[in-house]
């Protein structure tokens, strides 16, 4: 069995969040107020007030449309626009393909979708707004799928009185593309880089910087944060040199450091595939006027399927100039190589458990009513191994780094909570745990997220719980924005990460299972396979079988498993 590497993992997780939210949530018909009427100078624009009482902007352009000859460059500034615009609905998701998660929505999978024309951002202010903080929300979805609608930050924005920005951003081929054609006929430095969804990600924060005055936002105070794909995104623009000065802390929920070489992005290797050049020549593109001619659903379709059913394509390029270090991992080493604000990162306790209840290998499924493990004790060995794995290259790894390079405002997270309830005989507790993007509700209290299930993930009885660990998790985030320490009065202390086994962690969860405490210890590559080694929940054969899944995540592994286990 082959482990789940984390950008399949947050397309699975992300496609299922956003197909039940559209399914349950269908966009009211608005009427535009007169009193969110702003002047910038893209033109005039008004929004709407929210029933939570937040002024609120949709769809509103950032960049030029990146189509015909602007396919595959850097963004363009935004055009003005005559008249009024009524910023009262969401634009196009960006082009993407369907996959069976969609279902829910009328759509079969397998099918393009969205725009390429689709730079928009979201802004939500609360009443009366005046040089607030601003939190700017990056989307999940593998960096192929996605979009901003899903998520809905009304209770965040006037709960803790911040500005919340959301954004769209080319995904999949057209957000990362890597060829020799496009760079050569590059006509801005930026053009030369394969990373267009970082980039398109920049312009947006330049829009910020610009405008977010005119909406009750303070410029100097720019949070950038996102989950799975979202927060990998969070990485790659702190160690972008054209993103410097644009934002002043940085939140990575479930992130990622990792990054593809260009020369293996653009022409692949026995790991990568659907690199640049091999698209290109099934397409019988050669120049970039050819490139620019394509129809988007011809590249779209010229892609193979991942085994969950989404495009599998290389992201986050380390790539000269934008992340100009040779991994994206290494511009962590040095104060001067990475835009080095303060910096929140952590994961889930059981991020991989969400994958896992929907894998016919480990599961029974009887007409997805009825869902229990296989073998219990295999089940949550594996997530648990691979869920510390995350960890360890999401927090642990990057923090010691920051920390031996001299940059210690850095504070680390463990998400616990794991109070779902039961649906007839399936035991969510243990069958999702605290999953992947299971934080998310929390961050932004709002806990209508799963669609159907919600009464069952989100019961009654935890309401209050619920409740109380949220508005403190939002207050750590929004007073992380205000100041780029997340403490406050009459909450547990959070301290920074500390090098070495002296390391602390803030660590999640409501009264009943602890509350919010400190988690002692650092995480290290030793210590996963020492506890798999000796782990009696398993037999030998489930040993390796685990022991595969963390190589194929993280290969450089490989030595040291053989090391320790007997596994061939």
């Amino acid at each position: 069995m082959r482990g789940v590497d984390m950008r399949r993992l947050s397309l699975l997780v992300f496609s299922v969040l956003a197909a039940c939210a559209a399914r349950n949530e269908p966009e009211p018909a608005l009427m535009p107020a007169p009193e969110t009427t702003r002047a910038i100078a893209q033109g005039t624009l008004t929004g709407f007030r929210s029933p939570e009482g937040v002024n609120v902007w949709l769809g509103v352009p950032f960049a030029a449309p990146p189509v015909g000859d602007l396919r595959w460059r850097a963004p363009r500034p935004a055009q003005p626009w005559d008249g009024v615009l009524n910023a009262l609905s969401h634009g196009p998701r960006c082009a993407q393909m369907t996959n069976r998660y969609d279902r829910p929505e009328g759509l079969t999978p397998g099918n393009p979708i969205g725009s390429e024309d689709c730079l928009t951002l979201n802004v939500y202010a609360p009443d009366k707004a005046d040089n607030l903080p601003v939190m700017f929300w990056i989307h999940g979805g593998g960096n192929v799928w996605g979009h901003a609608s899903s998520y809905h930050p009304q209770n965040l924005a006037v709960n803790e009185n911040v500005l919340v920005v959301t954004v769209q951003y080319r995904v999949g081929p057209f957000g990362w593309f890597a060829h020799e054609a496009l760079r050569d006929s590059a006509e801005v430095p930026l053009d030369r880089s394969a990373n267009f969804g970082i980039m398109d990600q920049i312009a947006a924060l330049e829009w910020v910087r610009d405008n977010i005055a005119i909406f009750g936002g303070d410029a100097s105070r720019v949070t950038i944060f996102g989950e799975s794909a979202g927060g990998h995104n969070v990485a790659s623009l702190l160690a972008a040199p054209a993103a410097k000065g644009l934002f002043h802390r940085a939140i990575l929920q479930s992130g990622s450091f990792d990054s593809f070489p260009a020369d293996e992005a653009e022409n692949g290797s026995e790991k990568t595939v659907n690199s640049a050049s091999e698209i290109a020549a099934r397409l019988g593109a050669k120049t970039a006027a050819d490139l620019h001619a394509l129809a988007m659903e011809d590249i779209l379709q010229a892609y193979n399927f991942s085994e969950f059913g989404f495009l599998n394509l290389p992201t986050i390029i380390a790539d000269d100039p934008l992340i100009p270090t040779p991994t994206l991992r290494e511009a962590f080493d040095d104060p001067a190589t990475f835009n080095a604000v303060p910096i929140m990162t952590g994961t889930n306790r059981d991020e991989m458990k969400l994958s896992q209840a929907l894998d016919p290998r480990l599961v029974h499924n009887y007409f997805n009513l009825v869902i229990w493990p296989k073998r219990n004790g295999f089940y949550n060995a594996l997530s648990d191994y691979q869920s510390r794995l995350w960890r360890l290259r999401s927090v642990d790894g990057p923090a010691e780094r920051m920390a031996a390079g001299g940059h210690v405002e850095v504070y680390g997270y463990r998400f616990d909570w794991d109070d779902a309830g039961r649906l007839l005989l399936t035991d969510l507790k243990n069958l999702m745990g605290a999953a992947h993007s299971m934080e998310i509700p929390f961050v932004f209290n709002r806990f209508e997220f799963f669609g159907d299930v919600d009464r069952v993930v989100f019961q009654k009885k935890t309401a209050a719980d619920r409740e109380a660990l949220s508005r403190a998790m939002g207050s750590y985030w929004a007073d992380f924005a205000r100041t780029g320490d997340p403490n406050g009065d009459g909450r547990p202390s959070w301290p920074v990460y500390t090098s070495g086994n002296r390391a602390q962690l803030l660590r999640f969860d409501t009264q009943n299972d602890g509350g919010i405490a400190i988690l002692e210890g650092v995480e290290t590559a030793d210590l996963i396979l020492a506890d798999l080694k000796e782990d009696k929940r398993i037999n030998d054969k489930e040993r390796c079988i685990i022991a595969g899944a963390l190589i194929d995540w993280a290969p450089s592994f490989e030595d040291r498993v053989r090391a320790v286990l007997p596994c061939r």
